[in-house]
């Protein structure tokens, strides 16, 4: 087929069109701007435009018909290249439906890691081992990776590990054969309105898995195992050589995937799991004292904290809260998750996919309920702020810079200067 992805340089349509690519299909897309996935895209002969017009889809229609038109959930109802695609009678199709496309044309057993937080670290760590162990596999993976592409197949591969993504409810279009959840908070209120609403989903994708792979903590939250599941008490942590408590209870996940799907040994996967090199902008060392972290829920935050606590005792955290409904529906769950911090830079919300009913909250108004509030600056990402950056740094601290919009792009660039 010849399958054309809009938003090609997405966390998510990327590693999909490296699939379709490897899986023998034609691959072509545009995104709005160059990116880590469209250079690597370009790098493999895809072509990626930035031409969103429709004018660019209607002449590479023209040249050769296209058969998908295939964009991501938060592509807007009357983007102009969704219009010319129905205009033109292109099939079209998010990520979902192309995927399970894939994973059934080619006879493919689905290994799922969903879960609020975690899942791509994990799933990385799932291809990983897989990896070491010898076991053909192909993959999706919602960032990129030092081992590989961040979405690969291979025609050897009898299962296909994939990021399970509860938003825009991606997840239930799936019957994996069998999945791991890493944890269940409440999140994506614009997909899901209420708690109660965010963990029945779980229990649809528990009900629709062949085996599920879970925490025993997180059935509290309302979430139904059924009878083919393993439920893992706390205790069952495996004590890994990995930085980060949260990191070795993923591990522990990924060890009984290992397990219950019989591959290697437990001594053999331990080996794997130790060597795991990490993935991108999951507790990433950009530079000496220097990480950034894509997480933006109180919940990763505190955990976050924990693993840099691991490596150095005084921790700076500068963080940037991710749109502004999710702060509506969280911002009551910051009291404690920033105790870890001896310092703290708040900056204004990332504004993304939001409701204009919605007043936009300050950061004022999220910190006040911090218990350690007298330890937080209101800044913004200007030079003052990263002054106050190198200073840290200088000092021997490590600065932990996390959230999921544009504060990575923005340390990038300040750390590229710097050293110009």
């Amino acid at each position: 087929m010849n399958i054309y992805f809009c938003g090609i340089g997405g966390v998510g349509i990327g590693p999909l069109a490296e699939i379709a690519r490897d899986a023998g299909h034609t691959v072509q897309g545009s995104d709005t701007k160059q990116s880590l996935t469209t250079k690597e895209l370009s790098e493999r002969d895809v072509t990626v435009t930035t031409d969103q017009s429709g004018a660019f889809l209607t002449a590479a229609h023209a040249d050769n018909p296209i058969d998908w038109f295939v964009y991501t959930a938060a592509l807007p109802a009357d983007h102009p290249e969704l219009l010319t695609a129905q205009q033109l009678g292109i099939h079209t199709a998010k990520r979902d439906e192309l995927l399970n496309h894939i994973i059934s044309e080619k006879n493919l057993k689905l290994i799922a890691i969903a879960g609020t937080h975690g899942k791509t670290t994990t799933t990385a760590m799932m291809v990983w081992t897989m990896r070491q162990l010898g076991i053909p596999v192909s993959y999706s993976i919602g960032s990129t990776v030092s081992f590989g592409p961040s979405g690969y197949f291979d025609p050897a591969s009898k299962y296909f590990v994939y990021e399970c993504d509860e938003f825009d409810r991606n997840f239930l279009h799936f019957s994996p054969f069998v999945t791991a959840i890493t944890s269940i908070d409440y999140d994506h209120p614009d997909t899901y309105p209420t708690p109660a609403s965010y963990t029945d989903a779980f229990t649809q994708l528990i009900n629709q898995s062949q085996h599920t792979i879970m925490w025993k903590h997180d059935t509290t939250t309302g979430t139904t195992p059924h009878d083919d599941s393993w439920v893992l008490q706390d205790s069952e942590a495996i004590d890994y050589k990995i930085p980060g408590a949260h990191n070795r209870a993923n591990a522990t996940l990924i060890a009984k995937v290992c397990e219950y799907v019989n591959f290697g040994t437990s001594d053999s996967v331990k080996t794997a799991l130790e060597s795991f090199p990490g993935t991108s902008r999951r507790f990433e060392r950009l530079a000496e004292n220097l990480y950034s972290d894509y997480g933006h829920h109180p919940v990763e935050i505190a955990a976050t904290l924990q693993m840099a606590r691991e490596i150095n005792d005084r921790v700076v955290l500068v963080y940037q809260p991710h749109q502004n409904r999710r702060q509506h529906e969280i911002r009551d769950q910051y009291t404690n998750c920033t105790e870890l911090a001896e310092d703290i830079y708040w900056l204004p919300t990332y504004l993304s996919r939001e409701s204009v009913d919605l007043p936009v909250l300050t950061p004022e108004e999220l910190i006040e309920g911090l218990a350690n509030s007298e330890n937080v600056h209101v800044a913004e990402l200007d030079d003052i702020l990263w002054s106050a950056i190198q200073v840290a740094r200088e000092h021997g601290k490590l600065v932990l810079c996390m959230g999921a919009g544009s504060i990575d792009d923005w340390v990038r660039q300040k750390l590229a200067d710097s050293t110009q």
